[in-house]
């Protein structure tokens, strides 16, 4: 009996005693309501209870919400069901895809709303190839939580290796692809081969010890472990925790070429260089001659335009210095500042004169108004001047008296004479106008 119809065995199994009493019990005039039929059979359903079935995953609709559904199919027959199970069973299940084939604990229920046949699935083991991708997801998930896939870890490749070390089977199509494609771009190319397995249970402990020689050997820059497509039992040895943590520990980088474009053993996480296949690491892991030299001729050609047009910028700049008036009659500028000499000499000269001009003007009427207020402009009037025998003048008839000795002072001389009498009088007093040149005594 197939595995899935396990479930209708059991159900069918259940005494029938109740059905056939429901059956006769029930006509047109004493019916029972459909809720109550419902009830009934999901009570029968139920009482199944949890069964192992192994069946195939055709369908996976994975919601946001904690429930998920799925659709498994007999693994022989064409009987298939809908299950429905909890995110976190298909979480720890590991990888569950469609096509799988998985082990799953079931229980046989009835939608109470609309009579519908269900199953809750509350357990999922993956099977055969399922079994193996759950244990590489495990292992996978584990490795990544020590740190070991951090893409900050990995190490960028030399642009020309000295050496490529080459981890591969012994005349391999893998093999020959790295060192053709390799040797195509960069003839130099200098290959150290080791050959190990590269399946089976012996392949791993052949790779170690190679990585481990070609790490420590000073010429060798970069590794390339390679291999050829296969199927996902030959791929395991790459996926071996032992080689993660040799490579992880390596000190030259290391580049992962296993299999073909959708193949993704553990290694090529832990690599620092992931190549689709082993063509595809030939190409990457040396320049291309060809490229390089029309680059070399490209950036060539750029530098020389380049220096070019600085040159033909330089002498545009050179020439047009050259061209300017300066450069052309140096003496000009000096011309230039002569005149302008010469002119502010001619303002300055100009200013100077009338300054003085302005200046001799102003001595000349001081020296007027001076002379003009000097005794000897008085005396030059025909007045006298009187002065007693010490030289203080005597301007009032109190300051002198009869006998007295004093001198007079005139525009052309000096008369020495004696006061005969003093007469106190104001300018009303009628006295003789003197003439000029005449003496008041």
């Amino acid at each position: 009996m197939p595995p899935i119809l396990k479930v209708y065995a059991i159900a069918l199994s259940v005494p029938l005693a109740r059905v056939t009493d429901m059956a006769s019990s029930s006509s047109p005039e004493q019916t029972r309501s459909l809720a109550w039929v419902v009830r009934a059979v999901k009570d029968w359903v139920e009482r199944c209870g949890k069964v192992w079935v192994e069946a195939q995953v055709i369908e996976l609709n994975r919601r946001s919400g904690p429930t998920q559904f799925l659709t498994l199919r007999d693994v022989d027959e064409e009987i298939s069901v809908t299950a429905t199970c909890h995110r976190r069973v298909l979480d720890a299940a590991g990888p569950v895809e469609s096509g799988m084939t998985v082990t799953a604990l079931l229980r046989p229920t009835v939608w109470s709303r609309t009579g519908r046949l269900s199953f809750e699935c509350s357990e999922i083991r993956p099977s055969g190839e399922g079994q193996l991708l759950a244990q590489l997801e495990r292992r996978r998930r584990l490795l990544e939580a020590e740190g070991l896939f951090d893409s900050g870890l990995h190490r960028p490749l030399p642009l020309l290796p000295k050496g490529i070390g080459l981890i591969t089977g012994a005349h391999s199509d893998a093999e020959r692809d790295v060192i053709r494609n390799a040797t195509l771009r960069w003839p130099a190319v200098r290959f150290v081969v080791r050959n190990t397995l590269v399946q089976g249970a012996h392949a791993v402990e052949q790779i170690l010890p190679a990585l481990a020689d070609l790490d420590a050997d000073p010429s060798v820059d970069v590794i390339v472990i390679a291999r050829g497509g296969g199927s996902l039992e030959d791929l395991l040895p790459f996926s071996d925790e032992a080689l993660i943590r040799a490579v992880h520990a390596a000190r030259t980088p290391v580049v992962s070429a296993i299999g073909h474009e959708a193949d993704n053993p553990i290694l090529d996480l832990v690599a620092d260089l992931r190549a689709s296949t082993p063509t595809d690491a030939g190409k990457r892991i040396v320049p291309d001659v060809a490229e390089e030299l029309a680059g070399l001729h490209e950036a060539t050609s750029r530098i020389r335009q380049s220096v070019t047009a600085r040159i033909t910028t330089e002498q545009s700049w050179l020439d047009s210095m050259r061209s300017r008036p300066v450069m052309v009659d140096p003496t000009a500028t000096l011309d230039i500042a002569s005149e302008r000499l010469e002119a502010t000499l001619a303002r300055l000269r100009l200013a100077t004169d009338r300054a003085l001009e302005t200046e001799s003007r102003e001595i000349d009427h001081q020296l007027r108004s001076v002379r003009a207020m000097s005794p000897k402009a008085t005396l030059d009037r025909g007045y006298a001047v009187l002065a007693d025998a010490g030289g203080a003048s005597v301007g009032s008839v109190e300051a002198t008296r009869d006998g007295a000795r004093l001198d007079v002072y005139l525009s052309d001389g000096t008369l020495g004479v004696t006061v005969d009498s003093v007469r106190p009088g104001g300018p009303s007093t009628p006295v003789a106008t003197p003439q000029k040149g005449s003496t008041t005594s």
